[in-house]
């Protein structure tokens, strides 16, 4: 918001917001769109660039589509629809965004048991089962994100019992984390999840050296198809596996942590806003992807405020408010009005 305010005080005639509400709370959303209403009264023309669908149809006069750093199409608004604009953006048409979800084994892969964070979230429990993807989520200040980065690990203070396959793991790094099956793909890639100026090859190694490591040497022949077969797996668009990773777009960048994250070879994959920042042909690959990983006995646990997004693919909803859980949803019970009626506090 402070951004957005310096841009305004220099009494710009032309504004580029990119992606502007991708860290905002629904709230401040709100503002900002009464905000970009006033500006196109006055006068000032804006270039809005996004991946959300609902506020492109919300705001824009005309639509530009680009794909793969081509320019495709410009529409009117209101002479296009969603479909039309996700086939021009994908290049094909997508039926279904969403997986159909095979159903979930009785098996408990992890059991948290009283897990507290002070100022953060207190006496959390809950179980994943093998092959589930558990949706997490609440509104800011809820702690879900605190949450999840305490399971991987990041925090010293956290206390709690863990428990994988009925044994009892002790989680205080992401080392340990990892060497327990635990891994994490965070919500902010850029400054968490990658190191930009890196190359594809090395992000994608970099938390599994040990495994092309030899007297202390890395074995490039072994990195490079490791590399090869991730990146054809994920469907990675690079140049080569020498291309910084700062290059790429963000569905790209983003499979790239996947990438990174499932060389460790994990059993529980915490996701964090998975799909931010990407547009919807990566968020179709994305949760391909995800539906594969249960299918293979991978558990999920998933930390979304996209709320379509969040019931599309969870087997199960967990909401928290003020750092609590107020309800666990399943599925057949669950729609974007209950989650936020409990997530805002008001449903007791």
């Amino acid at each position: 918001m402070v951004e957005i305010a310096k841009s305004l005080s220099l009494n710009s005639k032309i504004i580029i917001m990119d992606e502007p509400t991708a860290t905002l709370s629904d709230e401040e959303i709100k503002c900002l769109f009464g905000i970009i209403r006033k500006l196109k009264e006055e006068g000032i023309s804006i270039i809005y660039i996004s991946h959300r669908m609902e506020e492109i149809f919300n705001l824009s006069d005309r639509i530009t589509i680009f794909r793969d750093g081509k320019y495709i199409k410009t529409l009117s608004t209101s002479d296009t629809n969603y479909d039309e604009i996700v086939k021009l953006m994908v290049g094909k048409s997508i039926s279904t965004l969403y997986p159909v979800r095979n159903p979930v084994s009785d098996s408990i892969a992890l059991e948290v048991r009283d897990g507290t964070l002070k100022n953060h979230f207190s006496n959390v429990s809950f179980k994943l089962h093998k092959g589930e993807i558990l949706g997490i989520t609440g509104l800011m200040g809820a702690g879900v994100i605190h949450l999840s980065k305490a399971l991987f690990g990041c925090y010293e203070n956290f206390h709690g019992q863990l428990l994988m396959e009925d044994k009892k793991i002790n989680v205080k790094t992401p080392l340990q984390a990892m060497r327990s099956g635990i891994s994490l793909v965070p919500d902010d890639r850029k400054n968490e999840g990658l190191v930009l100026i890196r190359s594809v090859r090395e992000n994608i190694t970099a938390c599994s050296l040990d495994k092309i490591m030899s007297h202390g040497f890395i074995d490039y022949k072994s990195e490079k198809v490791i590399v090869n077969s991730k990146i054809k797996q994920l469907n990675i668009k690079v140049s080569s596996l020498e291309q910084p990773v700062g290059t790429l777009s963000g569905g790209n960048q983003q499979k790239i942590v996947f990438a990174k994250m499932l060389e460790t070879l994990p059993k529980i994959l915490i996701l964090d806003e998975p799909t931010r920042g990407v547009d919807v042909g990566a968020k179709a690959e994305i949760y391909q992807i995800m539906n594969e990983l249960t299918e293979k006995g991978i558990s999920i646990i998933l930390v979304s405020t996209d709320l379509p997004e969040l019931i599309g693919m969870s087997d199960r909803i967990i909401v928290m408010r003020e750092g609590e859980i107020v309800k666990e949803l399943g599925k057949e019970e669950v729609d974007q009005e209950t989650i936020l009626a409990y997530a805002a506090g008001g449903v007791k």
